[in-house]
């Protein structure tokens, strides 16, 4: 959890540079990176709101994930998370956000998607995009706090290069 607190911390000072508000959209993590994000204080400087949504009917509910997508790629996949961070910074203040949804296990894989396999999108209102999908070992716990990790890192490797 320090790991988490470091890169929160990080993440929160470049947002507050870079005059940015971020916004979330999790499954997998319910809500891990704005747990790691509000343990900042002064977060509500430059954070707006999380979305987690956990179910499909979530998803299409809260922001706005087509149900074609879902049934056509499945949750767990990059065109769903590309909509779930499209429409989390439709459905907020957020100008820059980050979606996640993934397989934690210990059930719920396939040889498609195995266990720890998770998807991310990081975008913002100027037109940036940034999909990927990794694959974490681990159990339950391991592959949620990857995932959380990962999703903080690359957001601040993106901030840290805006800045140059």
């Amino acid at each position: 959890m320090e790991l988490h607190q470091t890169l929160s911390q990080q993440v929160g000072e470049q947002l507050q540079a870079a005059n940015e508000v971020l916004v979330t959209a999790e499954s997998c993590t319910g809500g891990g990176v704005a747990t790691a994000i509000t343990d900042i204080a002064g977060s509500s400087a430059w954070f707006d709101r999380a979305f987690v949504t956990y179910s499909n009917e979530a998803k299409q509910e809260m922001i706005g994930v087509s149900a074609a997508t879902l049934t056509q790629y499945g949750a767990v996949s990059e065109p769903v998370v590309i909509e779930m961070v499209q429409g989390a910074l439709e459905h907020s203040l957020g100008t820059i956000g980050v979606a996640i949804s993934g397989i934690a296990g210990p059930g719920g894989g396939s040889e498609e998607k195995p266990v720890g396999t998770v998807c991310f999108a990081w975008a913002d209102t100027r037109g940036w995009l940034l999909v990927e999908t990794q694959r974490f070992a681990g159990d339950r716990a391991q592959v949620r706090q990857h995932a959380v990790e990962y999703a903080l890192r690359t957001l601040s490797k993106h901030l840290s290069m805006a800045e140059a």
